[in-house]
């Protein structure tokens, strides 16, 4: 398995904090019916990650679509 590692600004840090935060109590509240199922942040990018791969592997799934028009959004094409 391959090591990323990635450097974000400490706003960006505790942004992401929060957010796996979140997901984190939605996979709680929803008892445990997520994809992913809690996450913290290395969660979250790992699952984002594998969905940006997705716009290669499948981009017709939803995963390789969505994450396609963010990158698209971005001003890239893919």
């Amino acid at each position: 398995m391959a090591q990323i590692t990635i450097e974000v600004s400490d706003d960006d840090a505790a942004n992401l904090a929060e957010l796996a935060q979140r997901c984190a109590e939605a996979d709680k509240e929803r008892d445990g019916a997520t994809t992913h199922g809690p996450i913290d942040v290395a969660g979250l990018l790992a699952m984002l990650a594998q969905d940006a791969a997705m716009v290669i592997r499948r981009p017709g799934s939803w995963e390789g679509a969505n994450m396609a028009q963010v990158f698209t959004s971005h001003g890239y094409e893919v």
